[in-house]
């Protein structure tokens, strides 16, 4: 009796290890070789919006971010070949136990690649400091979270500082960081330049809060603040750390995504040479620029336009808003879309030249902008209809880009423009980004709706803002030229906008600007977009299925979409793959300055094989 007993465990056991067995090569089998884990406290759903916002964040930086419980990461199955990083995320893993502290600190000791963000594992499970400073303090390079001779003093807001060329690594434009420096010859971010700062619209200082360090760092500071060390690289035993003290999943959840998405593509980039799934049809980075005409004060400066270069270029993304009045009802100082001829053809025109139609507002610009936070939004909805509406009789198309009148826009007119087929915003929040699926709140914004953040120089972004706060031109066309040259070496999109009347007195930049796109655009290196377009294109972008497997040496991608892959564009590192080659579908292998890349054609499905340097 007792021998089957014995004998019917063995078997269960056997059983269980079959099934475990199965489990590891499906989820080996079915998963990507370049995952970054995000770990996350066990019980917290994949679904909370606190995760869901890095895998959004690692979804549009052409990454696959993964959220995995920390009883799965501790585990003795888990294998490193089954992913290529670790993120330690701020604010959602305060509290992390002493084994997987311990299971952290090995992964990295064995070679591994860590992100570890701002407070993650500065607690206890019974949310206590560990005595002195945190447990990866080592992990780190520098003593933090010493809460035990600090106390309140432990976190410090202040600025964050760094080199333009660190800034420019981490994929912030020029401008978001103030003052900018350029190569006179290049426009690149300079490499010995002293030091820059991360400023903001309108209000210009910006600070982030920070864990006081204590110590000298053993490894490169990236950036740092009153507080310390802000962002560093380290090495630990045989892996590395990214140590970011800024709490990016807090800061894109309340639109202020930038840092979290930079340090993304740094980590993924730099550290770990990811493949990478770019944001751009073609991998050919641009410029977004939005047109703002609020009243019938634009006409004159339009016209005056007629004789520019600017209008030899393009497509741009024209906002109008359409009622007979600007200022408050009766003024009739508006654009008058309905009844004024002059604003009919100004509008076909633009449309002829491939220019996209937006709505800029609530028919009546200054009233809506100045009820539309404290008014009734059922009162106020008529207003978008109005606008929308006008704009659909005279271009007899789907009006769906919208800009908000001074910048306003509550989260209800977001669900409205939704509601109402629009899939592109332009958005003061998350500046100094390319287009994003926002936060707010904490919440995500939409689910097909992109919100296409400005950029601004110090604290102004309009030209006439550029006017007022006493700019000089020289300046003013330096920021130009440094922003197309960074959306053209970082295969991205910036939004940048005016209004009509505040761009005439730059007419001279403008030209020298145009010159510099012109040449840009005609060597296939730089494109105008509009936001409808690339929105389309993101929309799109979506629905591509692609993983990365790595065998004896070599890497392999396969992708696949159920319509075509047509513009999808994969960027590798030249220092770490050899030159890709296309096993299934259409695409074209394109040897650039900054690495290979891989265009896929009209195809549904590709696969492309390349060769890992150093194996």
């Amino acid at each position: 009796m007792k021998y089957a007993k014995n004998i019917k465990l063995i078997a269960g056991l056997l059983l269980v290890a079959l099934v475990i067995g199965v489990v590891i090569v499906h989820m080996r089998a079915s998963s990507s070789a370049d995952r970054l884990l995000l770990l996350v406290p066990d019980g917290m759903k994949y679904s909370d919006p606190r995760i869901s916002l890095w895998v959004d964040a690692g979804n549009e930086e052409g990454l696959h971010v993964v959220p995995m419980h920390d009883s799965e990461f501790v585990r003795p199955f888990l294998q490193k070949t089954e992913f290529s990083g670790v993120i330690l995320p701020d604010s959602i893993h305060k509290e992390a136990s002493d084994l997987l502290v311990a299971a952290v600190r090995r992964f990295v000791a064995e070679g591994g690649s860590l992100m570890l963000v701002y407070d993650a594992g500065t607690l206890s499970l019974t949310g206590r400091y560990a005595a002195g400073q945190s447990r990866f303090s080592d992990l780190a390079g520098v003593k933090y979270a010493l809460y035990e001779t600090l106390k309140d003093k432990t976190t410090q807001w202040s600025k964050i500082k760094g080199t333009a060329k660190t800034f420019d690594e981490i994929g912030v434009p020029p401008g978001k960081y103030y003052p900018f420096y350029t190569d006179d010859k290049t426009g690149d971010a300079k490499t010995t330049a002293p030091d820059v700062e991360l400023r903001r619209y309108m209000y210009g200082d910006l600070q982030y809060p920070s864990l006081v360090t204590s110590g000298d760092y053993s490894g490169q500071v990236l950036l740092h603040s009153d507080a310390g060390v802000a962002a560093g690289e380290h090495k630990f035993q045989s892996g590395s750390v990214l140590f970011v003290n800024l709490p990016l999943g807090y800061l894109k959840g309340n639109t202020d995504g930038l840092p979290l998405h930079g340090f993304l593509e740094y980590f993924a980039e730099h550290t770990l040479a990811l493949p990478r799934l770019l944001s751009v049809p073609d991998g050919v980075g641009g410029i977004t620029l939005n047109w703002h005409i609020d009243s019938n004060a634009a006409i004159k400066p339009l016209q005056e336009m007629e004789t520019w270069r600017i209008l030899e270029q393009g497509p741009y993304s024209v906002h109008i808003t359409a009622g007979p009045d600007a200022m408050e009802i009766g003024d009739k100082r508006g654009f008058n879309v309905d009844h004024n001829p002059i604003s009919q053809n100004v509008i076909h025109q633009y449309e002829k030249l491939g220019f996209a139609i937006g709505s800029h507002g609530g028919w009546i610009h200054n009233y809506f902008a100045f009820h539309v936070d404290s008014g009734d939004p059922k009162d106020l909805e008529k207003y978008l209809a109005w606008n929308k509406e006008s704009l659909e009789r005279v271009t007899d198309k789907p009006v769906i880009e919208y800009s908000a009148p001074n910048g306003n826009q509550p989260p209800w007119v977001t669900k409205w423009l939704e509601a109402h087929g629009f899939i592109a915003y332009y958005f003061t929040g998350d500046t100094g980004m390319g287009p994003t699926q926002g936060y707010r709140d904490g919440q995500r914004e939409g689910q097909n709706i992109w919100a296409f953040p400005i950029l601004h120089l110090n604290q102004a972004a309009a030209f006439e803002e550029f006017n007022t706060e006493d700019y000089q031109s020289d300046e003013i066309g330096r920021w130009l030229q440094a922003v197309t040259t960074f959306t053209v070496s970082h295969r991205a999109v910036r939004l940048i906008y005016f209004h009509p009347p505040g761009i005439l007195p730059y007419r001279p930049i403008v030209r020298q600007w145009m010159g510099m796109t012109s040449g840009l655009r005609s060597a296939g290196q730089f494109r105008w977009y509009t936001m409808s377009s690339l929105a389309t294109f993101l929309n799109s972008r979506k629905q591509v299925d692609w993983k990365v497997s790595r065998h004896d040496g070599q890497l392999k991608i396969q992708a696949s979409h159920p319509q075509s892959l047509e513009h999808q564009t994969w960027l590798l590192r030249k220092d770490k793959f050899g030159e890709p080659k296309i096993v299934e579908g259409r695409a074209q292998v394109v040897n650039a300055e900054d690495g290979w890349l891989v265009v896929a054609g009209d195809s549904k499905k590709i696969e492309i094989e390349t060769r890992i340097l150093g194996q």
